[in-house]
């Protein structure tokens, strides 16, 4: 159980601080972050910390596939985990 809170904490740290580069390069004109990326550091665990890092920096809230996708991996991460500890 603690490594899959230690993996689920790294995760949604580094899903958190990728936004935010993302964001800070988007404003300057610098190399992006793929959505594809973005993406899958939600799916890979990181969902929480995407999308905490969506609404405090208001970074992809418009497009569908993160303002749906997102979400969607916070409820099977935490069907996942649910099932896991019962």
């Amino acid at each position: 159980m603690e490594l899959l809170l230690l993996y689920y904490i790294v995760t949604n740290l580094l899903a958190f601080v990728s936004y935010f580069v993302d964001k800070r390069r988007s404003r300057v004109g610098a190399w992006r972050i793929s959505e594809r990326t973005l993406l899958t550091m939600a799916w890979i665990g990181g969902a929480f910390g995407a999308y905490v890092a969506m609404r405090v920096f208001r970074h992809k809230t418009l497009k569908p596939k993160f303002r749906i996708g997102v979400p969607v991996a916070i409820l099977v991460h935490a069907a996942f985990t649910g099932w896991l500890i019962f």
